[in-house]
């Protein structure tokens, strides 16, 4: 649900014109079968250790609810129909950066999980995706004010998987992934690096309004929701606790909606 309404509200900023509700509900639509390929074949690529897990053990594969052969035919389907959608539809760049997403969170971030934490890195580049997408299914070019709001959401995406992994740390070990940044797990370096990455969105929080993405408005709710989460990451290393961690995640949750509806309400009034 993250990933399409950071899609839609990547279209929104970059209109330059009156609101085309064909290409929008387009956005929304290939948006969620691409995104839906993409964890359809995540499901498939680790169905095993999925059966270990306690978050993924209910899982249709795993749960016997559907086979390996149904899972790849129908996560090929919805990325095929998705990419084609955008491509043929909206225009040929959201196609191709469509697919790239897929591509590398299929190919490249799934089958790092089990064997480095750069994972997360690799996951975060698609991951940062759908805004991008967004605006250039609006543009059509990758414009910079595009760039900054990919680089929010890129930055954003390792509070929000390393305090998750935390909460989640001795699941994701009984799958064989290794999530947490550091090798001392949960411990004072993941949750050190997990602070930086948070307070780094603070500064950030200037560039919307340079780029002429939001309004005074806009910036001092991204700023206050960045030292907000950036205090939930701070009492994380403080305390290295499991509850810090859990508050820090539902942090991450409200902070990228709430960023990006500021920055909408923003544009309507700048």
């Amino acid at each position: 649900m993250l990933v399409v309404f950071s899609a839609a509200v990547g279209y929104l900023l970059g209109l330059k014109g009156p609101l085309d509700w064909n290409i929008l509900l387009l956005v929304l639509t290939g948006g969620t079968l691409v995104t839906a390929s993409s964890n359809g074949f995540n499901q498939v690529i680790e169905r095993d250790t999925d059966k270990l897990m306690n978050r993924t053990s209910g899982r249709p594969i795993p749960a016997g609810r559907m086979s390996v052969s149904e899972g790849i035919i129908s996560s090929f389907i919805m990325g095929a129909a998705g990419i084609l959608l955008l491509w043929i539809f909206v225009n040929p760049l959201t196609g191709m950066l469509s697919l790239v997403s897929l591509l590398l969170y299929t190919l490249a971030y799934t089958p790092l999980k089990k064997s480095t934490p750069l994972a997360v890195f690799v996951g975060a580049i698609p991951g940062a995706m759908p805004p991008l997408i967004g605006w250039v299914a609006a543009t059509g070019s990758i414009e910079p004010a595009a760039v900054v709001l990919y680089a929010l959401q890129f930055i954003w995406q390792f509070p929000h998987f390393w305090s998750l992994a935390w909460v989640l740390d001795e699941d994701y070990k009984r799958g064989g992934f290794k999530m947490l940044p550091s090798p001392d797990g949960k411990g004072k370096r993941s949750a050190f690096q997990t602070m930086v990455y948070t307070l780094s969105l603070i500064p950030l929080a200037l560039l919307p309004r340079y780029f002429g993405v939001g309004n005074i408005f806009s910036t001092v709710i991204l700023i206050a929701c960045g030292i907000y989460f950036s205090y939930q990451a701070i009492q994380l290393y403080r305390t290295s606790s499991d509850q810090a961690a859990t508050r820090l995640m539902f942090g991450s949750f409200f902070y990228l909606p709430l960023t990006q509806i500021a920055m909408l309400i923003g544009k309507m009034f700048s």
